[in-house]
């Protein structure tokens, strides 16, 4: 596995995805098949605990064994960047929650190859203190709240939508903050910085390294609803019949039960249902949660 790192290309926001959603890309048709290239995977920093495996280490290490084919991973700081690295060519694949999988199917340039079905449970809840004063949602009336990025699933959409059917309205009940991913929204709490930080429940149940709180130390307000589509691996459009297949194969032997544990933050997805070559329909349920948000799917396409 060899490893990159490329600076943000998605700085502007979610308002870039729409825009290059109208925009035409230079995917074209089909490469021809080179059973000996290396796959390409963007993805978002995971696991920077030097005493654990790295998340993305170990499922590039099994999809290497279960392909028989090079794996280089490119990490970039958000999901937007990973949504743009894959539309302009620069990757095979990208692996994310649903919400930035839904952004990129929503731009007719990105393929969704296999989605993972939801487990049916609350997928966020907002972070505090142990002795904060904040005992329920409507207590964030007023407070600052950090969330992971603006294209994060359990660290945007469903805990605004969660904080919405509570009657309070991001930047007008309270002040959201983006704290650039979800340890950067761990950080912000424990130095005081905010109230809250809305993050997977997931990752609290996981606990350290990945959710720096220890017993004692936090509490989780509110419960967001489930996702019907935990995430996605997305490809490139001009990816050959081959590779998609190769990659397909791949996913179905690497992403099993068996291997969960070792994967770790990724595990959810080792556990779900895999739906290859999904429609894009299935990502639908999506747009009421994102208008919540201000992001209209429709208008992505």
């Amino acid at each position: 596995m060899r490893r990159f790192t490329l600076p943000s290309v998605a700085m502007l926001g979610l308002a870039a995805i729409a825009l290059t959603g109208c925009a035409s890309t230079d995917a074209g048709a089909a490469e021809t098949a080179d059973p000996s290239a290396p796959i390409t995977l963007a993805t978002v920093p995971l696991g920077e605990d030097p005493t654990a495996e790295n998340p993305i280490e170990v499922f590039a290490e099994l999809f290497e064994e279960a392909t028989g084919r090079d794996v280089e991973v490119t990490e970039v700081p958000d999901y937007l960047s990973v949504v743009e690295a894959i539309r302009s060519g620069h990757v095979d694949i990208g692996m994310m929650s649903g919400f930035p999988s839904a952004l990129a199917v929503g731009t007719g340039e990105v393929d969704a190859l296999v989605a993972f079905g939801g487990d049916g449970k609350p997928v966020s809840t907002c972070v505090v203190l142990d002795g904060s004063p904040v005992q329920e949602l409507t207590d964030l009336k007023g407070k600052t709240v950090a969330f992971a990025d603006q294209a994060s699933s359990s660290g945007y959409f469903m805990p605004v939508y969660m904080l919405h059917e509570a009657g309070l309205e991001q930047n007008t009940d309270y002040k959201a903050i983006f704290a650039g991913g979800h340890e950067g929204s761990f950080a912000a709490l424990k130095q005081g910085q905010v109230d809250a930080a809305c993050t997977a429940v997931m990752l609290t149940e996981l606990g350290e390294p990945m959710f720096p709180f220890k017993d004692g130390e936090w509490r989780g307000v509110g419960e967001s609803p489930s996702m019907e589509v935990a995430g996605a691996v997305l490809g490139r459009q001009n990816l050959d019949d081959a590779t998609r297949k190769v990659i397909e194969d791949g996913i179905a032997k690497v992403m099993t039960e068996q291997n969960a544990e070792r994967l770790d933050a990724m595990g959810a997805f080792a556990k779900a249902e895999k739906i290859v070559a999904p429609d894009p329909a299935i990502f639908d349920q999506f747009a009421e949660i994102a208008d919540v948000a201000g992001v209209k799917l429709k208008d992505m396409k």
